[in-house]
């Protein structure tokens, strides 16, 4: 099977997956994040077809939606690329790239490294910030119930992993708490570059809420 038939047949496989997925973390996500990494890939020395691969199948089952087993999604991206016969080294690499780019991860010891994860992560990261990261902020927060804004409850800057992952923090803590950190966490030139404008943006939005709250 040809890498164009490996990467049409996974986009259709993730697009049904995540049919009905939470707004911040439905197909057109997965699309934003592959636009993004071929970009980011033509610039870097790596193996597009797992970056390709990695970039559609990252969230194909986030953890947070599915009751925090932190495996499931490298299991269901393992599963569905072993059944229509993807090499072996290219699935492993797939899914040790899901199981370390997400910024939870980064709590820990972080123990893999690729050129093909750096590319993948900063597309994903570019996808958190800017105006649309505001936007999926903002959906998530809702989807979870959370406050838009407390100011009797300060960001919490030196939370564990367990913390982050069980904050019902309101959504404008969480960009103290992860989305302005992104800009200085990108790995490769040309993710840097992107970010930049789309975390200025943010300053800016912040900004304006801040105004408008007072």
């Amino acid at each position: 099977m040809s890498n164009a038939d490996i990467i049409a047949q996974t986009t259709a496989f993730v697009q049904q997956t995540l049919k009905d997925a939470e707004g911040g973390h439905d197909w057109w996500h997965i699309q934003r994040v592959h636009t993004n990494a071929r970009r980011i890939a033509e610039t870097e020395t790596c193996n597009h077809l797992i970056v390709e691969l990695a970039a559609l199948l990252h969230d194909i089952a986030d953890s947070k939606f599915h009751g925090g087993d932190e495996e499931i999604g490298p299991k269901t991206a393992g599963d569905f690329l072993n059944s229509i016969q993807v090499d072996a080294d290219v699935v492993e690499h797939v899914q040790q790239i899901i199981r370390h780019m997400s910024f939870k991860a980064s709590f820990g010891e972080v123990t893999f490294h690729s050129p093909e994860l750096a590319v993948v992560q900063d597309a994903d990261r570019l996808d958190a910030i800017g105006a649309i990261g505001i936007a999926r902020a903002f959906t998530y927060g809702g989807f979870k119930n959370r406050e838009i804004y407390n100011p009797e409850i300060k960001p919490n800057l030196n939370m564990t992993k367990e913390e982050y992952k069980n904050t019902v923090a309101p959504t404008i803590n969480h960009f103290y708490e992860k989305l302005l950190l992104l800009k200085d966490k990108m790995n490769t030139r040309t993710g840097k570059y992107m970010a930049q404008q789309r975390h200025d943006f943010m300053l800016v939005y912040l900004e304006q809420f801040y105004s408008e709250v007072q």
